[in-house]
């Protein structure tokens, strides 16, 4: 007999408990297939035909990607879908409508009305989120939704529609025992997002993965753009807010300057695939004219509640959180800490047990002092195994029972001038925002 929920605690508490959580439970939480979320589609009316999409796949950057594109639509007037994982504070999070998360009352009544089919189905948390999601989604009649993909794309969950446009990120190492073991591989996965027909946008060009893109929409008689071949980016100016930068077209020769409230320097590559993106939903019939753009980008993280890219949530010391998590992104991470002006480094940091130290803990600074924790879920390296791989490679520091106690030691050791970065996952992220937050 199913249970009736008064609360959506209670309700969240269940999809938590009696779902398998891959960022809790890691791989064996991962379906092999897309027959679970079929079967609760199907049960619900398939809502992921009901909606119009654009589907974003990528190993770094499509989250930022995701939100941008939402922006823009809301700025111009789109009833606008947003999907993307995993959370920072609150589940409501990964679904959104005009930047609003979804209403606790939603998922109380869906998890009520639907409990047999979950127990019948048996799905991933993941799937089942996605189920809601585009229920949800359909419900409210959105103009567009775009839907971020959770692991690779092929076999993802979400890989059940069919959007106006598929775009790409760059592809890194990340998940390799899920996804492949060389970037072609990986890049295989991602591309499975391709669909027949429908154009797709790469953000970047990169020479072990292109001829798969290629060959891929060739197959699928998908039009596919190089954004990286159709943008030049660079950033022109910094503010403690925003950044602006200048993008000129390859094929006309025409430079306009955007304000950009994302300020790691990473953006630079998802910008190039954001404006060919809007040029070819331009070219669907989308109207997504120029100053929505400027707007959209100049507000992503007042429109879509966008949190955790390279976001500065004190000073004096300043303090810097950032997402990224696989060598790409730390590469990227350090090239912001690099231009960032402070005295001395100090990194609050920890990471999932999935993750490569090897590649990992050898670009990171040996002059800075860190400060290793771990994120309070199973699937975490524990604090002091994490410390000891990286003191072998000369990053010295020691060892904390939480996050929150890692930064309070960072910010007894800062003076004014230095720089406290947090990450390694998006986990230690969520956990320094919600103790960090509420003192701001």
């Amino acid at each position: 007999m199913p249970q009736i929920f008064t609360s959506y605690k209670d309700a969240i508490e269940y999809l938590y408990s009696r779902l398998p959580m891959f960022t809790r439970d890691g791989v064996s939480a991962f379906k092999k297939d897309l027959d679970n979320t079929l079967a609760l589609c199907e049960a619900l009316g398939n809502p992921q035909h009901q909606f119009k999409s654009v589907h974003i796949a990528g190993t770094n950057g499509k989250g930022s990607t995701s939100h941008m594109l939402a922006a823009i639509f809301q700025a111009a007037g789109y009833k606008t879908g947003l999907y993307t994982s995993p959370h920072l504070l609150d589940f409501r999070e990964r679904i959104r409508i005009n930047g609003q998360m979804i209403a606790e009352t939603a998922i109380l009544d869906f998890v009520n009305a639907q409990q047999e089919l979950l127990e019948q189905v048996d799905p991933s948390f993941f799937e089942a989120t996605v189920a809601l999601t585009f229920r949800y989604f359909a419900d409210e009649k959105v103009d567009i939704a775009i839907i971020e993909t959770g692991l690779g794309g092929r076999l993802d969950s979400t890989n059940v529609i069919t959007p106006e446009l598929s775009v790409i990120t760059n592809i890194g190492y990340d998940h390799m025992y899920l996804l492949g073991n060389t970037l072609p591989e990986i890049a295989y996965e991602k591309a499975g997002i391709i669909k027949p027909g429908v154009p797709v946008v790469v953000s970047e060009r990169q020479t072990e993965t292109a001829t798969v893109f290629l060959k891929k929409a060739a197959s699928a008689g998908s039009m596919i753009r190089f954004a990286s071949d159709e943008w030049v980016t660079e950033v022109i100016a910094e503010h403690p807010a925003y950044k602006v930068i200048s993008a000129k077209s390859t094929k006309t020769n025409v430079e306009d300057k955007f304000q950009l409230d994302l300020r790691g320097s990473y953006q630079l590559k998802n910008v190039r695939g954001v404006l060919s993106a809007v040029g070819v939903l331009n070219l669907l019939g989308y109207k997504l004219k120029n100053e929505h753009v400027h707007t959209g980008l100049a507000n992503v993280q007042a429109l879509t509640g966008l949190m955790g890219r390279w976001q500065t949530l004190a000073n004096h010391p300043a303090i810097i959180c950032d997402t990224g998590h696989n060598e790409d992104g730390w590469k990227e991470v350090l090239q912001n800490i690099r231009t960032t002006p402070h005295d001395r480094l100090h990194m609050v940091i920890g990471v999932m047990r999935d993750k490569d130290l090897e590649k990992m803990l050898p670009i990171l600074p040996n002059n800075a002092a860190y400060y290793f924790s771990s994120p309070d879920m199973p699937r975490a390296l524990p604090a002091n195994e994490l410390a000891s791989a990286a003191n072998e490679k000369g990053k010295g520091g020691l060892a904390y029972s939480s996050i929150e106690n890692a930064i309070l030691a960072a910010r007894q050791q800062a003076t004014a001038n230095d720089l406290i970065f947090i990450g390694g996952s998006t986990f230690v992220v969520a956990e320094a925002l919600q103790y960090l937050l509420p003192a701001l």
